[in-house]
């Protein structure tokens, strides 16, 4: 179960204008702005819940995110995952949980994959059996064949991708926590990675939290949606609950914004 409670989280970010002149006094005097990233964030989310969590840019999603796989430590509140403190428990927790930023590697780039995945089977002392049972069950559903033989830096994005997925994935996680992980995927590998994260919850029983603006990863891999913005908590229910009619995911999410004024 993941729990968190008026959890809050700030950033001291340093402002100046252009210019060199602006740029020596900022040495002697330098300007502050504080942005509130999270701003009394609570919400519980249940073992083996598929959780979408939405929110224009700048929102607090990855900010959240973050602080659950224990990147980040909140200012104040409470944050439980499976019954750890993320940030204090970090050796423990992270044996439990699996994250995949789009934005971000795990993959060394200049080396085949498969070496990548050995190294994070030592990492996480993965037993041999255990690892050649996932290996092949994730080269399977993900396709992955001879990709794995391959540096991270000779794939296609929507190729790379999977191999990261598979790579959060290796250590069988109760937990994954997925950041964009379509960002910049064709339709092909879309489809191929919903489909994926799908069965991995009916196999296995993995809670997911996915964040992202492609609302058809929504519709098509979660129940329930947490709409975030300015930092705050603005919705929590069904998909249904923003649903009008037949009218298009991503025009519903759009005037679901406007109306929230984010």
């Amino acid at each position: 179960m993941i729990t968190m409670k008026h959890v809050h989280k700030s950033y001291r970010i340093a402002k100046r204008n252009a210019g060199f002149g602006e740029a020596w006094k900022s040495f002697f005097h330098r300007k502050y702005e504080t942005i509130h990233a999270l701003n009394d964030v609570s919400f519980t989310i249940r073992d083996g819940e598929m959780v979408g969590y939405i929110g224009p840019n700048g929102a607090g999603k990855s900010s959240t995110i973050k602080i659950l796989s224990g990147i980040l430590t909140p200012d104040d509140g409470t944050v439980l995952v499976d019954g750890k403190v993320p940030y204090k428990n970090r050796i423990e927790h992270v044996s439990r949980i699996g994250v995949v930023f789009g934005q971000r590697s795990q993959l060394w780039w200049d080396v085949p994959v498969i070496d990548s995945f050995e190294l994070l089977k030592d990492i996480y002392r993965i037993p041999d059996s255990q690892y050649k049972e996932n290996l092949e069950e994730l080269t399977e559903l993900l396709n992955l064949g001879e990709l794995v033989r391959s540096p991270a830096r000779q794939l296609s994005l929507g190729q790379r991708m999977r191999c990261e997925i598979a790579a959060s994935l290796l250590h069988q996680p109760r937990i994954l926590f997925l950041d964009e992980p379509t960002i910049g995927l064709d339709a092909v590998s879309k489809l191929a990675v919903r489909d994926f994260i799908l069965k991995q919850n009916k196999i296995h029983g993995t809670t997911v939290l996915l964040t992202t603006h492609d609302m058809q990863d929504i519709e098509a891999l979660a129940s329930r949606i947490i709409l975030i913005g300015k930092g705050r908590i603005l919705m929590d229910g069904g998909l249904e609950d923003i649903k009008k009619g037949n009218r298009d995911i991503d025009e519903t999410v759009a005037e679901l914004y406007r109306s929230y004024d984010i």
